[in-house]
């Protein structure tokens, strides 16, 4: 029985699975944005954004420790060097999950999985603009009702938002045999 047992075991063994997130972290940490299938990327934030929150405060226990998880001295530079001082002020939430679609080749659902504070399409259209739902409720609903009495409500702008371009594929064992499998037969 798993009761109360809420680790995604992804189907793998606890050693194959903390490797394969060790690998997915550091490539996140070195590209800031990667691909790979849904599942890997739910199980990657809650690996990750621990990791992104110890980083915060620049000591040597907690470059120790992080260094304890990732085994890789270039992400531990990235991550103290780049990363830390542009995610100090954000309580949490580091990481987007932008679902892709299945793969043609097992139809296994992908998505992107990126660092918030590095995609510059989102950035740059909030530029530095810090809102909070708090409070808002009361001014809205004022002026809401004072914009609907002047003119009728304009129509709705539906931007579709491309994805990094620069983010790499990750492949992992399985993914890597079964595309390997399908190119054979073809």
């Amino acid at each position: 029985m798993r009761h109360r047992n809420k680790v995604n075991n992804l189907s793998r063994t606890a050693s194959h699975r903390a490797a394969l997130l060790k690998n997915l972290a550091n490539a996140l940490i070195e590209h800031k944005a990667i691909r790979t299938t849904l599942p890997k990327a739910k199980a990657l934030r809650k690996y990750v954004e621990p990791l992104l929150t110890k980083s915060k405060s620049d000591t040597t226990h907690s470059r120790r420790v992080i260094f304890s998880y990732l085994h890789n001295k270039e992400s531990i530079k990235v991550l103290f060097g780049d990363i830390a001082p542009r995610i100090m002020d954000r309580p949490g939430g580091y990481t987007r999950i932008l679902k892709l679609g299945p793969r043609p080749g097992d139809n296994a659902e992908m998505a992107y999985i990126e660092l918030v504070d590095f995609n510059e399409y989102y950035t740059k259209a909030d530029s530095g603009k810090k809102s909070r739902r708090r409070g808002a409720k009361k001014k809205a609903g004022a002026d809401t009702a004072a914009a609907s009495k002047a003119d009728p409500a304009p129509a709705a702008v539906v931007e579709e938002v491309p994805p990094m371009e620069n983010a790499p594929e990750i492949e992992t064992g399985a993914d890597a045999a079964a595309e390997g499998g399908e190119e054979e037969k073809a």
